[in-house]
C-alpha cells in the first residue's frame, strides 16, 4: 500500500495484524521500552521488526532502531527512512540517502478526527477545501486524510531541519487521481512493498491522490535550494488512510 506512493528506490516493508509483534528486539531497544505498557511495545516491536526487513532488502545489517530527538527514529549511516503504526497495521520505509534526501510516511484508520480536532490541525483555507471533497467524495474522511498529510510531512521535515513544525506551519491542498477508485477496497498491491496481507475486508478500487503542502515558515536547503514545499501522494483502501512525502535532491 504505502510502497506504491513511493519512488521506486524506497523498500517499504508493512505488516498486518499481529504480524512481527514478538519479534526479538536488540537490548538497547528492549531498554527504552522497559517501562511501555503491553500495547506500546507491542507496536515498536512490530514497526521495527518491519524496518529491519526493510535493511535486510537493501543490504544492510539488521541493527537497532532508537528513538531519537522528538522520537524520530535513528537509522544506519547511509539510510533514510519513517515508520508508522495504527491500529493493526504498521510499515517502514527506508531509502539510500543517495536516492532521496528524506521521506515520511503515516497510515490512519479510515474514521473521522475526535470532535474539535480539526480547527487545532487545520487553517481556515485547509477545512475549506475538505469540506467541498466531502460534498464530492463522501465516502473519505477527508480531515483524517488532511492530518495523515500533515503527519508524514512533518516526518520528512525534520530530518532537514532537526525543528519542530507547527501544524499550522503548512498549508496542505489535498486532490484525487484522474480514474481513481472508491476508496473503499482493500487494495493490497505489490509494487515497492511487501505486504503480509489486508488490515480490512471491503469491495471496490483505492482511491488514490496527491498532495502539496506549501510551508509557511522557511523551508530546508536541499541539493543548495531553499524548498518552499513538499509534493505527496496517498490512498485510502482497507479501511485505512495513508500518506507519503518524498523529497528528492532536486
Amino acid at each position: 500500500m504505502i510502497g506504491e506512493l513511493l519512488p521506486g528506490t524506497v523498500v517499504a516493508v508493512e505488516a498486518y495484524g499481529d504480524e512481527g509483534a514478538d519479534a526479538p528486539l536488540y537490548p538497547e531497544e528492549a531498554h527504552v521500552m522497559a517501562r511501555a505498557v503491553d500495547k506500546r511495545r507491542r507496536e515498536f516491536t512490530a514497526v521495527r521488526s518491519c524496518a529491519r526487513r526493510a535493511m535486510k532488502k537493501l543490504g544492510v545489517p539488521p541493527q537497532p532502531v532508537l528513538p531519537g530527538e522528538r522520537g524520530a527514529p535513528g537509522w544506519p549511516d547511509g539510510l533514510a527512512g519513517s515508520m508508522t503504526h495504527c491500529a493493526g497495521y504498521c510499515a517502514a520505509a527506508l531509502v539510500r540517502t543517495g536516492d532521496l534526501a528524506s521521506l515520511g510516511i503515516d497510515a490512519e484508520v479510515q474514521g473521522p478526527l475526535p470532535e474539535g480536532v480539526l480547527s487545532s490541525v487545520a487553517l481556515p483555507g485547509e477545512a475549506e477545501r475538505i469540506g467541498r471533497l466531502a460534498l464530492e467524495r463522501p465516502g473519505v474522511h477527508w480531515d483524517r486524510l488532511l492530518f495523515s498529510a500533515k503527519e508524514a510531512v512533518y516526518k520528512a521535515w525534520f530530518p532537514l531541519t532537526g525543528k519542530w513544525l507547527d501544524f499550522m506551519e503548512a498549508d496542505i491542498e489535498l486532490f484525487t487521481e484522474a480514474g481513481s477508485g472508491s476508496g473503499s477496497g482493500t487494495g493490497n498491491g505489490t509494487g515497492g512493498s511487501d505486504s503480509g496481507g489486508s488490515a480490512v475486508e471491503g469491495a471496490g478500487a483505492p482511491l488514490r491522490g496527491g498532495f502539496r503542502a506549501a510551508l509557511l515558515v522557511p523551508g530546508p536547503w536541499v541539493g543548495g535550494h531553499r524548498l518552499d514545499h513538499f509534493d505527496g501522494r496517498w490512498t485510502v483502501e482497507g479501511g485505512l488512510v495513508a500518506t507519503a512525502v518524498a523529497v528528492p535532491h532536486r
